[in-house]
């Protein structure tokens, strides 16, 4: 029997929800539990069903469902693998490197471009500068492992950075060694469908379900000093928060 057979919950015959149905939730679980990770694979279907005494209609029914939501990655000729998938908590003010090192990733950027300039007409109304400002801007391909998972075209208000090299791998790490990290965010969230480039960057196609999550950063003292765009692969990340009556 197979290491994943031994880490699933039991499936019941009897139990109201179809068979396949209680094993798409068991998978669920074991990859929110990182029984299972990230690019890891899974036992063949004929193994699996002959580890679950289950039919391969079941389990080709469960991963074919799994994939469709993200959960799972087919490869040809090589099998079903645990996708890339992140929850990303809407509620929480946290940075990408962080997100990625919560969930056992390594995270690391592909410098785009980095440019020092003058604040333009709408960076100046939302971080709420005069003209003639001087800001940072910061474009990269944020990575989990050798996942790309981001694009990402951060502008911050020069006077909270001490250069523009001082950014490595966390922005946030940068700026909070400086005492100007974010405590509070005003964030939108928006579907799009990616253009050639964004796709090409993103290893998807062009016209594939993209997000778009813009950030606009603040102070403990009121002042905005981060106006941020980051565009995600639809399929990888799912957007998370809690709500109170």
């Amino acid at each position: 029997m197979t290491s994943l057979a031994h880490a699933l919950k039991p499936l019941d015959p009897n139990h109201a929800l179809p068979l396949y149905q209680q094993l798409q939730r068991a998978v669920r679980d074991a990859i929110e539990r990182r029984v299972l990770k990230p690019d890891d694979a899974l036992p063949s279907e004929r193994q699996l069903a002959e580890d679950l005494s289950v039919s391969r209609i079941t389990v080709r029914r469960a991963f074919e469902g799994l994939t469709q939501e993200g959960w799972l990655v087919r490869r040809q000729g090589s099998g079903n693998f645990v996708g890339s998938r992140v929850e990303k908590n809407f509620a929480k003010l946290t940075s990408f490197s962080e997100d990625m090192q919560a969930r056992g990733s390594r995270p690391h950027s592909v410098w785009l471009k980095r440019t020092q300039g003058t604040v333009s007409p709408e960076e100046a109304l939302k971080l709420a500068l005069s003209p003639g400002a001087t800001v940072y801007r910061f474009h990269r391909l944020r990575y989990a492992d050798d996942a790309p998972m981001a694009i990402e075209i951060a502008t911050i208000v020069a006077s909270c950075l001490p250069s523009l090299e001082s950014v490595d791998t966390s922005l946030y790490q940068a700026l909070e060694a400086q005492g100007n990290r974010p405590v509070r965010a005003l964030q939108r969230l928006r579907a799009l469908l990616l253009n050639a480039e964004q796709a090409r960057l993103l290893k998807a196609h062009e016209g594939d379900a993209g997000l778009l999550v813009e950030r606009l950063g603040y102070l403990p003292d009121g002042r905005a000093i981060e106006l941020s765009q980051s565009f995600y692969r639809g399929d990888m990340y799912d957007f998370i928060a809690e709500l109170n009556a």
